[in-house]
């Protein structure tokens, strides 16, 4: 009976040949598309099953066909089942024409459950009305799927001419590789349909296309830039193959930096958000509790974290090696990532390294690395871990690379990084000092990573040691006179020593080397002013507009500061005397009247100067005992 069936459509595919060509010819003339008329050609089947074809019908999840001639088979894909005649698709799949269909049991004809079906019940269904005689529609959505699924289904040549195989393949390769939007769009097919689509080199075809098409310099990037959005939405390791294809291709880092750049943006949101490392204190002093913000979301799963994770090692690996592939803030931000979702610590060293040779690009906000991570979320850290809000240790590494770099960059002329990273590590400095469980060791490490000579004003430096003591009042004398010991008094601009010796938080010694220092200074400032005049032409018509005896004036009156400082060290070093002995008996208010009586008949609190300077002076003078009066007080108490 079966050979029966099987005679009579082939009959009926002679005869009706003639017909069905003709109708081709009119829609050719209608549509000048040359893939849509190769596509209607090789369309001939029986007209008995076009007529069966004609009444399809979908009830939720089955999907049948009525017709006179009972069906005969019916195909479980997925969760659906199509109730199907089983001749059209013997005659066109090769691997269902060779199996042993098992009959049915609940109704007459054969079962047949297709497990792991490339494409899903959707292409199946298409494959389906294909057999059947329906037009086929091919797109880029749906070729990839049915490339895979013909070729599950063995829809070869050798068993029918113009079978699905050699129709899909043709469209793949004359019309989808053509176009950049159509190849991204079968690309992004192509992510459900592993392996299928990688061992038919339709991945390997797709990023080699997109890797031609790409900008590969700056000039074709202000006109294309929109192909950066279009691979950033791609599944990492298809973006990661194109980006190696398009390395190949010799393509300049800079570009492949900026597809890095708009990938990380799109996948990683917290790269935009800044990282807080520590949100506020829990339930008490000695508690911190500590929480992230990414993109607004404070729970994220596990899943998440480790496909997160999973997309930062893999930009970094991909990452040219060459500096202007990544700015220094990028690289920065991905390290803030790397530390957060507890990435592999050979691309953490990796990201610091590069960060640190550019780490005069980077501003504070880059360095506030957050000392946290996410297995951390909404734990409670007690006081004896010694948790800080940020990774200090990270930016000192930071700081060795880029010395390190430095170092080797001796021979290049001479640049103004060391000045740049000194100040930027003085401004970092002055943020972090607001941490209450920051260690003095930490803070001094950090202050002396740079050396001296790279800071031409220690203003910044004396700045954050300020705001440390002010965070930390608890600090012994012992901690304050070590704290003080890392910046230089001679450094420091008249501002800064106006300030430092009002500051009740600084030691009593330090004050005086403030003073002494500035004195120093006023001194070096008026004995090379006239040389400097002289040899600068700009320089004298400024110096000129100073007169002879207001140069005098000033030099006397250095002199004069000169032989005051001098007193008032001895009278210092006389008081140190007297306070150690005094410290080996009980104590009286007597020997220290005597003291205070010689800080007041010391010169320093009776200079008197003619003029409104000397009246300045004066009452500056004034102020400054009065102070130092106040703060021995307060020691000795």
């Amino acid at each position: 009976m079966f050979g029966a069936l099987t005679a009579m459509p082939y009959i009926l595919i002679v005869t009706m040949k003639k017909s069905l060509l003709v109708v081709q010819s009119q829609s050719s003339e209608s549509d000048s598309d040359g893939t849509d008329q190769a596509h209607n050609q090789s369309i001939v089947v029986p007209t008995t099953v076009i007529a069966i074809a004609d009444s399809f019908q979908k009830k939720d999840n089955s999907w049948v066909v009525t017709s006179q001639i009972a069906t005969d088979l019916s195909i479980q894909v997925q969760d659906v089942t199509f109730t199907v005649h089983k001749y059209p698709l013997v005659s066109k799949c090769g691997y269902i024409g060779r199996l042993e269909l098992q009959p049915s049991i609940s109704n007459f004809g054969y079962e047949l459950k297709l497990e792991n079906f490339p494409g899903g019940s959707e292409a199946f269904e298409i494959i389906l009305k294909f057999c059947y005689g329906l037009p086929l529609d091919l797109n880029p959505s749906n070729i990839a799927p049915l490339r895979c699924a013909s070729e599950f289904l063995e829809m070869s040549e050798e068993i029918d001419d113009g079978n699905l195989i050699s129709k899909t393949e043709a469209f793949l390769t004359f019309v989808v590789l053509s176009s950049w939007k159509d190849t991204i769009t079968v690309l992004k097919s192509c992510e459900t349909l592993s392996p299928w689509a990688e061992n038919l080199q339709i991945v390997r075809r797709c990023c080699d296309s997109i890797a031609w098409k790409a900008p590969r310099d700056n000039s074709m990037v202000n006109d294309e830039g929109w192909c950066f959005d279009d691979v950033a939405s791609l599944r990492i390791d298809h973006f990661m193959r194109i980006i190696t294809a398009i390395r190949a291709k010799g393509a300049r880092p800079e570009i492949i930096g900026k597809c890095i750049m708009r990938y990380a943006e799109r996948w990683l949101p917290g790269m935009d958000a800044e990282l807080e490392g520590l949100r506020g204190y829990g339930y008490g002093k000695n508690e911190l509790q500590f929480s992230i913000f990414i993109g607004g979301k404070e729970d994220e799963g596990i899943e998440h974290s480790k496909e997160q994770k999973s997309i930062i090692e893999s930009l970094v690996s991909i990452l040219p090696p060459q500096p202007e592939a990544a700015p220094c803030k990028f690289l920065l931000k991905m390290l803030k990532m790397a530390m957060v979702y507890s990435a592999s610590q050979a691309l953490i060293s990796e990201l610091e390294k590069r960060a640190g040779m550019m780490l005069e690009n980077a501003n504070v906000n880059d360095l506030l690395i957050p000392n946290y991570k996410c297995e951390d979320q909404g734990k409670m850290v007690k006081s004896l871990e010694k948790r800080t809000m940020h990774n200090t240790d990270v930016v000192q590494r930071m700081v060795e690379y880029f010395l390190m770099h430095e170092q080797e960059k001796q021979q290049l002329p001479p640049t103004s990084g060391k000045s740049s990273v000194s100040k930027l590590l003085e401004n970092y400095l002055a943020e972090v000092a607001k941490d209450p469980n920051l260690s003095i060791t930490k803070f001094q490490v950090l202050a002396e990573a740079l050396p001296e000579r790279a800071r031409t004003c220690d203003d910044g430096l004396y700045r954050a040691i300020d705001t440390y003591l002010k965070t930390h009042p608890s600090l012994s004398e012992y901690d304050r006179r070590r704290l003080c010991k890392i910046m230089s008094c001679g450094n420091l601009s008249l501002d800064a020593c106006m300030h430092a010796a009002q500051n009740e938080r600084l030691p009593l010694r330090t004050v005086i080397q403030v003073l002494f220092s500035e004195q120093v200074k006023m001194r070096a400032a008026m004995q090379g002013k006239e040389p400097a005049a002289s040899d600068n032409n700009s320089e004298q018509e400024i110096t000129q507009t100073s007169t002879k005896t207001e140069i005098m004036a000033l030099r006397a009156e250095l002199e004069n500061i000169k032989t005051q400082m001098t007193e008032l060290q001895r009278d210092y070093s006389e008081l140190q005397h007297e306070y150690e002995k005094q410290n080996n008996k009980h104590r009286n208010g007597s020997a220290w009247n005597f003291g205070w009586t010689k800080i007041r008949t010391s010169a320093l609190f009776h200079r008197k100067l003619d003029g409104n300077e000397g009246g300045e002076g004066h009452q500056r003078s004034n102020s400054l005992g009065s102070k130092i009066n106040f703060r021995r007080r307060l020691s000795i108490s």
